[in-house]
């Protein structure tokens, strides 16, 4: 119960993220980069192709809801660093929700932009690997489109690029006819501070409270 709890979120999640991409540049992925990997990550998160459809469409109609994208930043007990993604249609009920989230775990939520300095914006795709990747040379022409390391994780590889050169990257690589698995944005903190079990168990429940509510669709810390 508790994976297909995970799904659904996930599918909850991925159709927003389609909807803004969608509102933002249109509906059609021939022309909207955005939209294109996020349809590849629905495919790699096994999210059924109906619900793809239906998000696209439901954001082409007047009755879709507007939703945002809006960040939350905060401090989680023992001084860890959280920033908190959200896509919401009501922005009254999720930040009152984050604000509750902090407080009960005994920390407290901060102003846009006071954890800037604590974190790093990249751009992070994944490739299928195969044998006709030569990983060394694929790095070397990554450089100029803004790459700054790439490596295999088993049968993947991972890129990590600029956060502006994002639609370079992945232009470069549809262009090479590379298969991309999965394109988002992540936040790498700068520093990590080390905890204790004990400590790790408290600001994990934290965690865990964002990531069960529907309106969030990214969490990063900087614990260790």
């Amino acid at each position: 119960m508790k994976r297909w709890g995970n799904m659904a979120r996930v599918f909850t999640r991925l159709g927003k993220e389609i909807a803004i991409a969608v509102k933002s540049a249109g509906p059609d992925p021939d022309s909207n980069s955005r939209l294109r990997v996020l349809m590849q990550n629905a495919k790699a998160a096994n999210m059924p192709k109906e619900n793809v459809e239906r998000a696209i469409k439901r954001a082409t109609s007047r009755e879709m809801d507007d939703y945002k994208e809006i960040v939350y930043e905060g401090y989680a007990p023992y001084g860890i660093a959280v920033v908190v993604e959200t896509a919401t249609d009501n922005n009254n009920r999720t930040v009152a929700n984050v604000r509750s989230y902090f407080n009960k775990a005994g920390g407290s939520l901060g102003t846009q932009g006071c954890l800037d300095f604590l974190f790093e914006r990249k751009s992070v795709f994944k490739i299928k690997n195969s044998d006709s990747i030569d990983i060394e040379e694929l790095e070397l022409e990554l450089i100029d489109f803004g790459v700054d390391e790439v490596f295999v994780d088993e049968d993947e590889v991972i890129i990590y690029g600029a956060f502006e050169a994002y639609h370079k990257i992945q232009t470069f690589m549809e262009e090479q006819g590379i298969e991309i698995v999965s394109g988002e944005f992540e936040r790498i903190p700068l520093d990590q501070k080390e905890v204790t079990d004990e400590q790790r168990e408290s600001i994990e429940k934290l965690l865990d409270r964002f990531e069960e509510d529907e309106d969030v669709v990214n969490v990063f810390h900087n614990m260790k």
